[in-house]
């Protein structure tokens, strides 16, 4: 007698397999993927920004716009004096007075000088707002890049816009930018603009003295003046003379 096989899988019913993810795993994913989305977005317009500025002049930047409606808020109309200078055509005196003034490590840094941040840590330690220490490079990150309020964002993003411009620009550049964007008054921005307003002259020819005294003055440029320099002032212009010739800049 022939002995009839019976097939195990048929006499049990087979068990379903349930592959829908679980909500939180779903959410999990979706909330993975953007991440990575606007991060990588993030880096790709943010380098592609600053590639851009490589060889295009800033227009203008946020500083500008939020004090020209401070200036018209103030019934004075809305005002935004600016000129660009190419690198070459600008004051080699000017060019010095600024390293000597505000950087005098700007041509061996990558961006950061830890030892003027330290000393400037040092003498705010008494719970004032954190004063001094920021480069030239770091000055012109957050003049072309970021919003003029201080926070911790901002002071990270000022971090990040000085590695990247130290990156892909060259000092040249940087220095070029700088002195072409910085404020320099109530409502004047760059060299040009600050030689015509103090000097009656162009950012071109300006004397050891004139270009000290406007450098002199960046600490706070809306409140001293160039044409009239507080004792000071004209203290910290005669010291940046003095030492004007011991700096060299970018060729």
């Amino acid at each position: 007698m022939a002995i009839k096989r019976t097939n195990s899988n048929s006499s049990s019913p087979r068990k379903k397999t349930n592959t829908r993810k679980s909500p939180s795993r779903n959410w999990f994913q979706i909330t993975k993927k953007w991440t990575i989305r606007i991060v990588l977005g993030f880096f790709a317009v943010t380098i592609f920004w600053v590639l851009a500025l490589r060889f295009i002049n800033p227009p203008v930047t946020f500083l500008m716009i939020k004090r020209g409606f401070e200036w018209k808020a103030a019934g004075k109309g809305f005002k935004i004096e600016k000129e660009w200078l190419n690198y070459d055509e600008l004051s080699t005196n000017l060019k010095k007075a600024a390293i000597a003034g505000e950087d005098a490590h700007f041509m061996t840094h990558n961006g950061f000088d830890t030892k003027a941040i330290m000393e400037a840590f040092e003498k705010n330690k008494d719970g004032k707002p954190l004063r001094g220490g920021s480069t030239i490079s770091q000055q012109t990150a957050k003049n072309v890049f970021l919003w003029p309020q201080r926070s911790w964002v901002r002071k990270g993003l000022e971090t990040y816009f000085t590695f990247l411009i130290e990156l892909f620009w060259s000092k040249k550049r940087i220095l070029e930018v700088y002195l072409n964007v910085i404020e320099m008054g109530q409502g004047v921005y760059g060299a040009e603009a600050a030689a015509q307003y103090y000097f009656d002259k162009s950012g071109k020819s300006l004397t050891k003295k004139e270009a000290a005294l406007i450098i002199a003055i960046l600490p706070n440029p809306r409140k001293w003046d160039s044409r009239r320099p507080s004792r000071y002032v004209n203290s910290r212009a005669n010291s940046i003379v003095r030492y004007l010739n011991h700096y060299s800049v970018p060729e």
